[in-house]
């Protein structure tokens, strides 16, 4: 009864189920045994669950033939100990109870306090494992490096690592702390539970908490950025148009968000409020820089911000703290630039564009000058675009538009042909002329820099091609996906590969089935006629 006394004492400090410690009980027993009666024996301990009477027992498997002489016996020698036994049944023999002792006792603590540490990591990682994505409430129980072992109240420990701690942040044992559960993994060790006080989830379970609105999800929390410790910045949007967003997560004189700020160690949080149309969320999530223009790259998820020379360090903010939380916020990349950055570079494309017509069509400089404010940017445009719209550009003719696009027809030969004659010279392969995506200038470049085959434009990292074709020609993400494009004939071969191996295995293996058998003389002859040519 002593013994259930213990395991129901320990089960309820540990918080685990009373079977498992007696379990554990009966392994340290049988452990304990076989150290007296041999290792080789199956010996196996009963513990009873009411009267807590221990039974210690011997068991012999009866085979047909012996292969381990100290857990089996025949069936002859098993008919001795009990008659009318057969093979695959077991002669049990009941053992003196065991007189622990020093080291066996030892030896039995250790297996219960091990299953027991196990059964109490098993019970820990159950109950958090479904619990990622929460605030947790903890008190510090020691501090190592930087390091915190948060006590979750008795039933585990958490640990906050010193780079998922606020900046700055000083953290005293004993002290009580609030922070988000972002993993729940099993290590060596046993589960771990890792707690984060930098990450925005944190920021949001703040909100969620002083906001009584977002709790009941009339306003909701649409995106996050923080830089820890410094500034923060969320996105709210209200499902009740009675209801104004920022001004209930800021609170009678701010009551709110000072809670949240204090509990970051003084974080300024900007309130931004939501908007789909992303250039004019991204004008809020920018303040207080006063935005001019926004012009939106939407295939890249690039947007590039006009400011006034007097905006610009406004905008940026301090190291750059602004605009990398906005972009966080807004999930695109953006650039800021001044209003005189953006007219010199309006200016030079406006030029560059215009030399180009010139050049090419051989036209004046108010012909090129239309075509470009047009919006055309290339001479393939000029030919791909049907007469009738040309006709619509303002001062043009039909005259006009069918000889500007026959010039620009024959421009693209006259580059076809200079392309022919270089592929020729330089020895560019026709997988790499054919490549969708490239322009015949582009291709000659790519020659004259040792690139002549799709392989070798597979082969080129992202920057090397931008530095061939020129950063004015190509930006870094159309060059990765060129790239990309260039690689994709590399898995399909891999793919038809495997498949090719895989019919053959099959063609093979029905060929040997349907194979028919060779007769037992045929045999003996081809065998013969082998062992008269090796003599031969």
């Amino acid at each position: 009864m002593e013994l259930l006394q213990v395991a129901d004492a320990v089960a309820r400090e540990k918080n685990i189920d009373r079977d498992i410690v007696i379990e554990a009980m009966e392994e340290a027993i049988q452990k304990a045994g076989r150290s007296k009666y041999g290792h080789d024996h199956d010996i196996r301990t009963n513990i009873d669950r009411k009267t807590g009477d221990i039974t210690l027992k011997r068991y012999r498997e009866v085979v047909e033939e012996i292969e381990d002489e100290a857990c089996q016996l025949t069936v002859e020698e098993a008919q001795r100990y009990q008659k009318g036994v057969t093979a695959g049944e077991f002669i049990i023999d009941e053992l003196p109870p065991l007189d622990f002792g020093r080291i066996a006792a030892q030896t039995a603590k250790q297996v219960i306090v091990q299953k027991v540490r196990e059964a109490e990591r098993e019970r820990q990682y159950q109950e958090f494992k479904d619990r990622i994505g929460e605030m947790v409430n903890g008190s510090v129980k020691r501090v190592e490096y930087g390091n915190s072992t948060i006590d979750l109240g008795g039933r585990a420990e958490a640990l906050l690592r010193r780079d998922e701690t606020i900046p700055r942040e000083h953290i005293a044992a004993n002290s009580r702390i609030r922070a988000y559960i972002y993993d729940v993994r099993r290590e060596a060790r046993g589960p771990q539970i890792f707690l984060s006080r930098t990450r925005p989830e944190f920021m949001a379970k703040l909100f969620v908490q002083e906001v009584p609105e977002i709790y009941d999800g009339i306003i909701e929390i649409k995106a996050v950025a923080r830089d820890p410790g410094s500034r923060a910045k969320i996105a709210v949007s209200s499902n009740d148009s009675s209801i104004d967003p920022v001004g209930a997560c800021v609170g009678m004189r701010g009551s709110r968000v000072q809670a949240v700020v204090n509990e970051l160690g003084g974080e300024k949080i900007d309130i931004v409020p939501w908007i789909d149309d992303v250039a004019s969320f991204t004008v809020n999530a920018l303040a207080p820089a006063e935005i001019t223009k926004v012009v939106l790259d939407e295939q890249n998820k690039r947007m590039e911000v006009v400011v006034g020379e007097e905006q610009l360090s406004l905008a940026i903010g301090r190291r750059g703290q602004n605009v990398r939380l906005a972009s966080n916020l807004s999930g695109w990349d953006i650039d800021i630039i001044t209003e005189e950055q953006e007219a010199e570079r309006r200016a030079e494309e406006f030029k560059k564009r215009s030399t180009l017509f010139i050049q090419g069509l051989d036209v004046d400089d108010v012909i090129a000058h239309l075509l470009v404010a047009e919006g055309f940017t290339t001479i393939h445009e000029i030919a791909e675009t049907p007469v009738e719209e040309l006709n619509e550009i303002e001062g043009f003719e039909q005259e006009i538009s069918v000889e500007l696009q026959t010039r620009a027809l024959n421009w693209i030969e006259a580059q076809n042909k200079m392309l022919e004659e270089k592929q020729e010279e330089l020895g560019i392969q026709d997988d790499l002329v054919t490549f969708e995506g490239l322009t015949p200038d582009m291709i000659v470049k790519l020659g004259e820099n040792d690139v002549k085959t799709r392989d070798d434009l597979a082969d080129l990292a992202t920057d090397e091609l931008v530095e061939i074709i020129g950063e004015d020609f190509m930006i870094p993400s159309d060059a990765e996906k060129l790239i990309m494009r260039a690689r994709a004939h590399w898995f399909e071969e891999e793919t038809a590969g495997e498949e090719t191996a895989d019919e053959e295995t099959t063609e093979a293996t029905a060929e040997a089935e349907t194979a028919p058998e060779v007769p037992v003389e045929a045999e003996e002859v081809v065998a013969e006629q082998k062992e008269a040519s090796g003599n031969a």
